[in-house]
């Protein structure tokens, strides 16, 4: 049995792996990957090549977004009996845009320790080498594969003063950025293909010249859009419609009135006259 974690008891141990060159590997991965008792792979097959390549040989479990909620009792049982668990994905850092969250939930709701080795990500290199603010930043990962849905999406990012950061698919790279330049206007964007593989490359200007570039491209990919600098963005929009912009973010009528004001530098009942239209 494997050596237990620092308090001695069984654990889910969320391993990264690499995202493209098997020289990223972390020499804790490997020795986590030897010592936990059985595997929880996105796909067998690829896992299975990689502890090949590092002469491991473990019992690998397939686990998917359509098959996770019946892998939930497997892993409590494995933690229950004592064994250690290993959760990887394909490439990367698990549970970020990847399957896994379902296990890491059902391991802390039932007080078993889950711990987080730091490696590979596409998103910070993606950051880092994209010539864009990094800070502050959000990661939103995956946008809506339905283009009226991907808008909706964009709309709700469009007055966020963060760096964003997406991935993205060749097939749909062209119609997401004429979404994004319809959405955002034309932003300083990057996006690094094949991030640590042999075809690595990083495109970087403005939206609308971009597009022109992409059309071809092949590989993984991901976006880092510049955040909003627009100052008052809101003051296109009337009382109405910026109340209404932040209700269908999800907050109740009353916080928006209020984070309009704060907005505004004005009376919340000032808003809220407005918003209801009393004289």
């Amino acid at each position: 049995m494997s050596q237990k974690s620092y308090d001695n008891t069984a654990s889910l141990y969320l391993i990264p792996t690499p995202i493209g060159n098997l020289e990223d590997i972390t020499l804790r991965a490997v020795k986590t990957l030897e010592n936990v008792d059985v595997i929880f792979a996105e796909d067998t097959r690829v896992t299975g090549q990689l502890l090949k390549h590092l002469n491991i040989n473990k019992k690998i479990i397939s686990n998917y977004d359509f098959n996770e909620l019946e892998n939930l009792n497997k892993l409590l049982d494995y933690l229950k009996k004592g064994y250690n668990v290993g959760l990887v994905s394909d490439r990367g850092t698990p549970v970020i845009s990847d399957p896994g969250f379902g296990l890491v939930q059902m391991a802390i709701n039932n007080n078993y320790h889950v711990i987080a080795l730091p490696g590979p990500t596409a998103l910070i290199p993606a950051l880092i080498v994209s010539g864009i603010e990094p800070s502050p930043f959000l990661f939103y990962g995956f946008l809506n594969s339905k283009e009226g849905v991907r808008k909706k999406e964009l709309e709700k990012l469009k007055f966020l003063e963060f760096t964003i950061i997406f991935y993205e698919s060749p097939h749909r790279i062209v119609k997401t950025l004429n979404n994004m330049l319809e959405v955002l206007g034309n932003r300083k964007i990057s996006i690094s293909r094949e991030i640590s593989k042999k075809f690595e490359e990083v495109y970087r200007g403005n939206i609308k010249d971009i597009i022109n570039e992409v059309n071809n491209i092949k590989g993984e990919l991901v976006i880092v859009v510049e955040k909003n600098k627009e100052e008052n963005s809101y003051s296109n929009l009337s009382i109405v419609e910026h109340v209404n912009l932040y209700i269908k973010e999800g907050l109740e009528s009353k916080e928006a009135i209020k984070k309009v004001a704060q907005d505004r530098k004005v009376a919340k009942k000032e808003i809220y006259n407005d918003y209801h239209n009393i004289k």
